[in-house]
């Protein structure tokens, strides 16, 4: 039996690794995971199909990520781990134990997007659920500062780890950049982006410019909805299969962010780069750890049109600036940001966890050199 339980919100298609082997997707994350924790995987599929009458009712009553940290909360004595994917799912079950099994559960690791929202922080606040968090999982150091003051952790709690990509997928080998009639530039995503002001930089440029307005993670509205749609700007769906070329056509990405205080257009951010493409992002609290400005890409001041044209045609007239920003941003990723440092990473995490607990496993052993 697999020591750790580890979710995922949402469903696994059945032909994933099949997709992943022949080429059409990117490696996913949670498969990595399971593979380097040794874990089992628990999926709305699984989760309906195991939480019996009350999972039902959790799921009519508050949706599938509640059905799913029940559905954890019923494993908890047969695991000595559960690694939550996001606060969706590790705050529910946070709770669960605090109040249903205070005494007795496994060691708890919670993936964060983002906590400082006026409903997560009451949760947290009014009912102490941080106390079964073991370890705070972030993406931002903005995140991680902002929970380790507001709650009064020590900043081992909430450990800092860099997102990742899959840079065996999105790799410029496998969709050489193909010959446009005008440079192109190309923005993506749905989560928080500022497409009225990208609209605004990019009206009469002498470039054409794809949107890929779409995420299979983002509740969002498509910003570019009743917006003026210039004549150069083409907004439409791509797989990550057809991104991958979208991203190797494209001179470079645009990353139009609201004002945000967490990693929002990070996946996007990270596949441009591994494709060596440089980035143009909103500088944002949230979004500051993974472009190293004027050396990978370059920050712009949001809601700001005169200054977004300007780096655009900046990068426009210097392809080389462009190119080598590229080349730059490639070389982060194989350092420090691809799935496989991710992976090897929360590993760590994880163990130190259990150790931390005094769980011994074969793995702790092996580690501390027994």
């Amino acid at each position: 039996m697999n020591h750790v339980l580890l979710t995922v919100s949402g469903v696994i298609p059945p032909d994933l690794e099949q997709q992943i082997a022949a080429g059409r997707r990117p490696r996913a994350d949670y498969l990595e995971l399971a593979r380097h924790f040794g874990a089992d995987l628990l999926d709305y599929r699984i989760a309906r199909a195991t939480s019996g009458v009350v999972g039902r009712l959790f799921e009519k009553l508050g949706g599938p990520n509640l059905m799913l940290a029940w559905a954890c909360f019923t494993r908890r004595h047969h695991y000595q781990a559960i690694f939550t994917d996001g606060e969706q799912v590790g705050l529910p079950l946070a709770a669960l134990l605090k109040f249903f099994s205070p005494n007795r559960r496994p060691r708890h690791l919670m993936i964060v997007h983002i906590l400082s929202v006026p409903k997560k922080m009451v949760f947290l606040d009014r009912f102490g659920v941080h106390s079964h968090i073991d370890r705070f999982v972030v993406y931002s150091t903005w995140q991680q500062q902002f929970i380790t003051s507001r709650w009064k952790l020590p900043p081992q709690r909430a450990p800092f780890t860099p997102f990742m990509v899959d840079d065996q997928f999105f790799h410029l080998r496998h969709a050489p950049p193909r010959p446009t009639p005008r440079p192109q530039i190309c923005a993506v995503g749905l989560e928080r982006r500022d497409y009225p002001t990208l609209l605004r930089a990019v009206t009469g440029l002498n470039a054409d410019v794809v949107v890929a307005a779409a995420s299979p993670w983002s509740k969002q509205r498509d910003s570019t909805r009743g917006q003026a749609i210039p004549p150069n700007v083409r907004v439409q769906k791509f797989s990550q299969y057809e991104l991958r070329q979208l991203y190797s056509d494209s001179r470079f990405l645009v990353m139009p962010l609201e004002p945000v205080e967490f990693q929002a257009g990070v996946t996007a951010i990270l596949e441009s780069m591994a494709m060596e493409r440089a980035v143009i992002c909103t500088r944002t609290p949230g979004q500051t750890d993974v472009l190293v400005d004027g050396e990978s890409g370059l920050y712009v001041p949001p809601r700001d049109p005169v200054a977004l044209r300007a780096a655009i045609e900046r990068l426009l007239a210097e392809p080389e600036t462009a190119a080598r920003m590229g080349r730059a941003g490639r070389r982060l990723v194989e350092e420090r940001m691809n799935l496989d440092h991710y992976a090897a990473r929360l590993t760590d995490l994880l163990y130190e966890t259990l150790a931390e607990a005094g769980i011994e496993t074969s793995t702790t052993k092996q580690r501390a050199g027994l």
